[in-house]
C-alpha cells in the first residue's frame, strides 16, 4: 500500500517519470550500500532489538510521511528523503529481521517457517495494491501512509512480548569491516551463493526493484559468512 501510494503521490504531484524513479532510486541505494554494515550488527548485536528499533524507526518515518500528506505541505524532495532514511533503515531491519527468523522458530520447523512467510510476502503483494487503489481513489495517498503508520504498532508490540532463547553469540576476533569482507569473500568462493544472489540481482534489475526492500529469505553477505560452519 505504502509504496503503490507514494508512486502515485510523486506522479500526482510532478507528473514526471524521472522523479518518480528517482523517489526508487533514493528508497533502494542505501539498501544496496547499506546491507552489509546491516548483516554485521545483525550478527554482533541483539537481533530482536535492532528489529524493534528499525520497526519503531519505519512507523516514525511513515508517520512523518502521512502528517506531511494529508495536511497537504508534502513536497517532492520531503519524498525522496524521507524515502532514502526508509531505505537506510531497511538496510538494517532486512538482514537482523530475516536471521530473527532462525531464532524464533530453531532450525527444526525453519523450512515451514519459510513457507509460510514467502505466502505472506507474495499475498500482500497481490493484496496490498488492490487495496491502496482503492483507497487513493477514495480517501487519499495519505491514509495509506498513515495505515503503513499504525500496522508497525502490532509489530512492535508482538516483538516485545516475544521470549526468544537466543544461541550465544560467537566471540569474533576480527574488526567489522574484516568481518563484512569476509562475508564477501564467501559467497564469491560459494558457487550455490553466489548464482543465487546474481539471479536475484538481475531479476531485480530487469524487472522488480522493490523485491529488495521486503524479500521472502535474505541474508547480507557478513551474515552468510558467520553461519558457513553452521
Amino acid at each position: 500500500m505504502d509504496n503503490i501510494a507514494e508512486a502515485w503521490l510523486v506522479y500526482r504531484l510532478t507528473g514526471s517519470s524521472l522523479l518518480l524513479g528517482t523517489v526508487a532510486f533514493a528508497g533502494q541505494i542505501p539498501v544496496f550500500l547499506l546491507a552489509p554494515v546491516g548483516g554485521m550488527v545483525a550478527d554482533r548485536w541483539n537481533r530482536q532489538r535492532v528489529v524493534i528499533a528499525t520497526q519503531a524507526s519505519s512507523m516514525v518515518l511513515a508517520g512523518i510521511l502521512a502528517v506531511l500528506t494529508l495536511t497537504g505541505r508534502i513536497a517532492v524532495w520531503e519524498v525522496v528523503v524521507l524515502a532514502a532514511l526508509m531505505g537506510a533503515v531497511n538496510a538494517f531491519d532486512i538482514p537482523a529481521r530475516q536471521a530473527f527468523l532462525v531464532d524464533m522458530v530453531g532450525r527444526d520447523d525453519l523450512m515451514n517457517a519459510i513457507a509460510l512467510n514467502s505466502s505472506m510476502f507474495n499475498g500482500a503483494r497481490v493484496i496490498g495494491p488492490s487495496i491502496a487503489g482503492i483507497l487513493v481513489a477514495s480517501i487519499g495517498e495519505g491514509w495509506c501512509f498513515a495505515a503503513n503508520s499504525i500496522s508497525y504498532i502490532a509489530v512492535i508490540v508482538g516483538l516485545l512480548l516475544m521470549q526468544v532463547s537466543r544461541a550465544p553469540v560467537e566471540t569474533l576476533r576480527v574488526s567489522p569491516f574484516e568481518h563484512i569482507v569476509e562475508g564477501f569473500r564467501f559467497v564469491w568462493n560459494t558457487g550455490p551463493v553466489r548464482a543465487l544472489l546474481l539471479l536475484l540481482g538481475l531479476v531485480s534489475l530487469v524487472a522488480m526493484p522493490e523485491i529488495c526492500e521486503r524479500p521472502p529469505v535474505t541474508a547480507s553477505p557478513a551474515l552468510l559468512a558467520s553461519r558457513r560452519s553452521g
